[in-house]
């Protein structure tokens, strides 16, 4: 059930494009206040001193969601919405059938202004595609494809996995207004970025024939849901993105999950989620890059061997054959620890640890080499 709750904006936190956080006092007679986002381009922009209408839910239950309620209504202003959908012909429904459903202007939808050139797309012409778990790797990813080819045009596409609203990434944010990425394409139920597509294969065509990309990173948002059982995970949804890839004429490369901080067993080395998702659902050769036999410390054997063991085999036994790339770290670490967007997985740092990054960062830079 939904937990609704009534409050007073008192004051307005912080924004970034799409979205404003504000503290709102209860109308419950608690005194207590709460932290708050809302959507600008859904609901335009509280102002201090009126009422808003909060979902709670997930904040009520201490869940992963950033520690925010949600402004669903505005009830001082009914009407109130951004132009920053456009409303005119587009009819192309997301989050459908939900009290939050959005129209958006697709690039699929027969009212766009890119139809023709998506009725023409079938192939994504060799484009690198990089799928990736967790959506802390992406902004690793593109530090790998920038420190190899700075000129490299990146689309990012969010599928929906996770946080329908792109708004929500402050990565995405953060990227684009950093210029190290050339659009963020939202697909399947996910909206907000700044193009909309009704599949994850529509997107990656409108990336490469639309965006013109070189490289295509598709990642759910932000707010991985893991269970702790072998196929209860949302990051499932990467062999969608490989398989769509390899299906389409792309080439396709699995960003490898790995971690020596995770203090869970199944995330230790390679993740279990990179194992059961690459080893068992990909059914496309897909390139994975990794540390160079010549360089390795520690570490880097065991993730090798988990590769080898997890991955390599059951795809070979199934008559596919997977491409382990050594990849030349050289420059990486300086472009990670100088790179301009802020690098944070599970809470850790780069220094926390550093080669769930690292990882992220050798399949960009795979991707840039591979690249057309």
């Amino acid at each position: 059930m939904m937990r609704w709750e009534r409050g007073t904006v008192r004051e307005l936190v912080d924004s970034w494009p799409g979205v404003v956080r504000m503290r709102v006092a209860l109308d419950d007679g608690s005194g207590q206040s709460l932290r708050a986002l809302a959507y600008t381009e859904l609901l335009g922009s509280p102002a201090v001193g009126e009422t808003v209408l909060l979902n709670t839910n997930a904040l009520r239950r201490d869940l992963g969601t950033g520690g925010d309620a949600l402004v669903v209504a505005r009830p001082d202003a009914p009407g109130a919405r951004s132009d920053g959908i456009p409303v005119g012909a587009a009819h192309m429904m997301k989050a459908r059938y939900t009290p939050g459903q959005v129209m958006v202007d697709a690039i699929d939808d027969p009212a766009s202004q890119h139809y023709a050139t998506m009725c023409a797309a079938d192939d994504l012409a060799g484009m690198s595609v990089v799928a990736a778990d967790l959506h802390s790797s992406l902004p690793a990813i593109v530090a790998g494809i920038r420190a190899t080819r700075p000129a490299a045009r990146v689309a990012y596409v969010l599928t929906d996995g996770a946080a329908l609203p792109a708004w929500y990434s402050r990565t995405v944010a953060a990227l684009r207004e950093a210029g190290l990425l050339a659009a963020c394409v939202s697909a399947g139920q996910a909206f907000g970025g700044d193009l909309e597509a009704v599949s994850v294969p529509s997107a990656l065509l409108g990336a490469r024939h639309v965006v013109g990309a070189d490289v295509a990173i598709a990642i759910q948002g932000p707010g991985n849901l893991g269970t702790g059982t072998g196929w209860g995970f949302s990051g499932l949804q990467a062999a969608d993105v490989l398989n769509a890839a390899g299906a389409l004429g792309g080439r396709p490369i699995g960003a490898l999950r790995v971690s020596d901080a995770d203090p869970r067993d199944r995330h230790l080395g390679l993740s279990h989620h990179s194992a059961t998702t690459y080893g068992r659902l990909v059914h496309v050769p897909t390139t994975f890059g990794v540390w160079p036999a010549a360089l390795h410390t520690v570490f880097h054997p065991i993730v090798r061997e988990q590769l080898e063991e997890t991955v390599i085999a059951p795809a070979a036994a199934r008559g596919l054959r997977h491409e382990v790339r050594e990849v030349d770290p050289d420059g990486l670490w300086e472009e990670l620890e100088s790179f301009p967007v802020t690098l944070s997985t599970m809470g850790r740092g780069l220094d926390e640890d550093p080669n769930a990054f690292v990882y992220a960062a050798l399949a960009g830079r795979a991707a840039a080499q591979l690249a057309p």
